[in-house]
């Protein structure tokens, strides 16, 4: 099973309540794994070993069959997102138009892979596919800001941005 990405899980008491009352709701029923994942992502943000094993025990099912469903499915995470996300169309127009550099580049200045984060948690990596913003190929959003008709020489800027904001946060 793939390590935590140096996290260290941790709980609120609030998350708890709601996890508790998740698994009282759905727990028992096999059926339900996907949506009790989805929905544990929802109150987690990401979905650790520690939240699988939760799911498991609460459902009655093996550890193994929930990793299964966790890794198969591309909605959900196991690492948890940063306060900077960072996704590169990798659409038909945007790889044509050097997406794939853009990302390999983004990988290398922020140190990290796609789908982790930073371990500071600060930045991450979020891999898209098309997004419908064809005429501004390629594209990369950060959160809700979109970069278009970007290269990868662009990218260190738009990273050192978000440093800043960072610094302020």
């Amino acid at each position: 099973m793939k390590e935590n990405n140096g996290f260290c899980f941790t709980e609120t008491p609030e998350q708890k309540a709601k996890m508790e009352a998740l698994l009282a709701e759905y727990g028992g029923d096999e059926t339900n794994l996907l949506v009790v994942l989805q929905k544990a992502q929802d109150i987690y943000g990401y979905l650790p070993i520690e939240v699988q094993k939760k799911v498991a025990d609460g459902m009655g099912v093996s550890m193994e069959k929930v990793y299964g469903v966790v890794t198969f499915y591309h909605f959900l995470r196991t690492d948890p997102l940063g306060k900077f996300n960072f996704s590169v169309c990798m659409g038909t127009v945007c790889y044509v138009k050097g997406a794939g550099m853009i990302n390999e580049k983004l990988k290398e200045v922020l140190g990290i892979d796609d789908g982790e984060c930073t371990p500071d948690g600060v930045f991450a990596i979020q891999p898209t596919r098309c997004i419908g913003c064809c005429g501004l190929a390629p594209v990369m959003f950060v959160n809700d800001d979109v970069y278009g008709n970007i290269s990868q020489y662009d990218v260190e800027n738009i990273v050192d941005i978000y440093r800043k904001r960072a610094r302020n946060l």
